[in-house]
């Protein structure tokens, strides 16, 4: 795992609005090139897993990855390969407009995406709201960081700290966990300073 940080002294500002408005105008982008949430066989907060997996991708089935109607058909495939799937049936039938080629290979880069473990987790912040950092994760920290440009006029988001790990997914739950202890937060927007997010972060991220 390796540490860095950068520094930015960019003067624009926006009015004082909620973080998540940022957040959801990231999704939004996001949303365009991949129709798929990420898959990860741990699950993800917020989701009931059960005790079944796709049989396409070994991601656990949860009520929100799995079909109402596969359940009783006991039909153990998720919604994001049996989409896929249907989409390629479609392609053999002879169906290939440009906007539905673009569709599967949009999920079809996001299946292969989400299946790299390494990456990093990163601290972001936007002099917008001085009070609070961003704390996720990406196969790359600064591609996220261009992409989360394209929300803002001014381009003025700060890559602050990187952290290099084997297991992305499961460290960015660590630091969220540790980090929402400590301070108010929003989805994945934390109510401190930097150096104490990063001094945080450090304490349960060198196991991932």
């Amino acid at each position: 795992m390796r540490s860095r940080q950068k520094s930015d002294k960019r003067k624009q500002r926006f009015s004082e609005d909620s973080p998540l408005v940022a957040s959801k105008q990231l999704e939004i982008t996001l949303d365009l090139t991949a129709h798929s949430q990420e898959i990860t066989k741990s699950g993800t907060a917020g989701q009931t897993p059960t005790d079944k997996e796709c049989i396409s991708c070994s991601v656990v089935l949860t009520k929100d990855n799995w079909y109402e109607s596969f359940v009783a058909k006991k039909h153990y495939k998720c919604k994001t390969c049996y989409d896929i799937r249907r989409i390629e049936n479609r392609v053999k039938r002879g169906e290939k407009s440009p906007s539905l080629l673009a569709k599967l290979f949009g999920w079809k880069t996001q299946e292969v995406y989400n299946q790299v473990k390494e990456g990093y987790v990163y601290v972001m912040t936007n002099p917008a709201w001085p009070e609070w950092v961003k704390v996720g994760m990406a196969v790359d920290s600064e591609d996220r960081l261009k992409s989360y440009q394209t929300s803002s006029p001014f381009r003025d988001y700060i890559l602050v700290y990187a952290y290099e790990v084997d297991d992305r997914r499961a460290a960015e739950s660590a630091a969220h966990a540790r980090l929402a202890k400590e301070c108010d937060n929003i989805n994945e927007w934390f109510r401190l300073p930097p150096p104490i997010a990063n001094e945080l972060i450090l304490e349960v991220i060198h196991g991932y």
